[in-house]
């Protein structure tokens, strides 16, 4: 699951940035979207890993006061990013005719620029039920389920969910896999 998150996610990257028709603020901000993700499940599932292979529970207290601060980090950051993402959907659904004016270049980079300056309900039920019964006595399984939900299934669904749905992501996908060739405009 590690691995399908990471390479989605930099197949999103990639193909936005390589394909000059989707350089909008909806696909900019998708692709800074897969860059927190793939940091996000960096930040735990490469150690989880670890642990898993050598049948070890062990941290040490800096490790996890690093992990702690850019797993809350990076989630916030997520979210800020999803608000923004939002933003910018209301504003070509609702003001179609003043998007491109509303949407400058420079005002998506200032967006970006404010989520990077501190998922949806899977996230937040399964983040929250972690740490609130982590002071109860729960069963560890419970605790390692939903702790997977939140840091390894969750960003691993966003590229299916915010982008190979998508038929502009799919075309850019397509010809940088050689499977299409790009149209050149004439001018």
């Amino acid at each position: 699951m590690y691995l399908i998150t990471v390479l989605g996610k930099l197949l999103i990257i990639l193909a936005v940035s390589s394909d000059p028709h989707l350089h909008t603020p909806m696909y900019f901000f998708l692709s800074n979207l897969s860059f927190v993700d793939i940091c996000f499940t960096s930040t735990t599932v490469p150690k989880m890993l670890v642990n898993i292979q050598a049948h070890s529970k062990a941290i040490t207290y800096e490790g996890c006061i690093t992990q702690m601060y850019f797993s809350i980090f990076l989630a916030g950051l997520d979210n800020f990013l999803l608000t923004v993402m939002a933003y910018d959907r209301f504003v070509a659904i609702c003001h179609p005719l003043h998007y491109t004016v509303i949407m400058k270049p420079q005002l998506c980079g200032l967006l970006v620029l404010v989520c990077w300056i501190t998922m949806v309900s899977l996230f937040y039920c399964s983040a929250i039920g972690v740490y609130v019964s982590s002071t109860g006595t729960q069963k560890s399984q419970s605790i390692s389920i939903a702790s997977v939900m939140y840091t390894v299934v969750t960003p691993m669904l966003n590229p299916f969910i915010y982008s190979l749905r998508n038929k502009d992501i799919k075309g850019a996908l397509k010809i940088l896999t050689g499977k299409k060739t790009a149209k050149v405009p004439l001018s």
